[in-house]
């Protein structure tokens, strides 16, 4: 993920951070292998801009930088970069969408900033109600989310029509929360609603591309940077990166509610017993 990152942000960087950025897109494994001094000659940079591109994309300096790239060329599966072609087998298909998603996930843990998540349970927590909107393929996420949080205990609702999540976002007032979902980061409704909802007052938890116009609008912004612009089966392994960190916050508000809050949903799922139905809980 971190060369997607890369990728996503090219046009946002500097004219010498670009260098940079080019540099080590050509040659990841080089990067890690020599030290600062050889990347800003290959750059032809100086040695602090290195460092200003470094932290431009969220790291203290080029030895943190360097850590995170070095993991994620380490963990890579092979099959995950090569596109699905019309001659493959099912053995080719099973190990090139398997791996790529593996990856995709592997690249999550490493990237996604445990701090972000917490300040992001925090506004949670406090929300008098929460609100997801996305729309084509993260309107699916926002349902998903709607499905797991309305177990919270706090008023729920996912919108995944752009007219009807921008009136939504219009009555939304100081102690509300909406959780913005875009996996490009640029769709005009989302970010006129995610304006109207910080015009009321209401926290804004943006999932999406750094350096987008939606993530401009976040109260918080917990970004998710992929390249989509590889082949058309690429989404599938982006969306499970958004239904992961659905699934990590919704299960952490449900922890920080604390045992009171666990004995409810217990009492809730033997309520439902007694009509053969299941609660479907996600933490036990």
């Amino acid at each position: 993920m971190l060369l997607d990152s890369i990728r996503t942000q090219l046009d946002s960087l500097s004219k010498s951070e670009r260098k940079v950025a080019l540099a080590v897109l050509a040659s990841p494994s080089a990067t890690v292998s020599q030290n600062i001094t050889a990347l800003a000659r290959a750059a032809q940079v100086s040695e602090p801009t290195v460092v200003r591109f470094c932290r431009t994309l969220g790291y203290d300096g080029w030895h943190e930088f360097k850590l995170k790239l070095a993991q994620g060329l380490a963990l890579a599966l092979p099959g995950a970069s090569e596109q699905p072609a019309q001659d493959d087998l099912a053995a080719d298909l099973v190990n090139k969408i398997c791996s790529r998603s593996i990856n995709t996930l592997l690249d999550l843990r490493n990237n996604l900033k445990p701090e972000l998540i917490q300040q992001a349970l925090d506004i949670l927590s406090r929300a008098n109600k929460i609100e997801f909107y996305g729309q084509g393929t993260s309107g699916f996420v926002a349902a998903d989310a709607q499905h797991k949080f309305f177990r919270s205990g706090v008023p729920t609702i996912a919108y995944t029509d752009p007219a009807i999540h921008s009136i939504a976002a219009a009555l939304l007032r100081e102690g509300d929360v909406v959780v913005a979902i875009s996996q490009r980061g640029n769709n005009p409704s989302l970010v006129r609603s995610a304006k109207l909802a910080r015009r009321g007052g209401a926290e804004v938890i943006v999932l999406a591309p750094s350096g987008t116009p939606l993530a401009d609008m976040a109260s918080l912004l917990i970004p998710i940077d992929l390249v989509f612009a590889i082949d058309p089966y690429t989404p599938i392994s982006a969306r499970l990166a958004y239904l992961v960190v659905i699934d990590v916050l919704a299960v952490g508000l449900a922890l920080q509610r604390g045992p009171e809050f666990r004995k409810k949903m217990q009492n809730a799922q033997k309520a439902l017993q007694e009509f053969d139905m299941q609660f479907d809980s996600f933490i036990g």
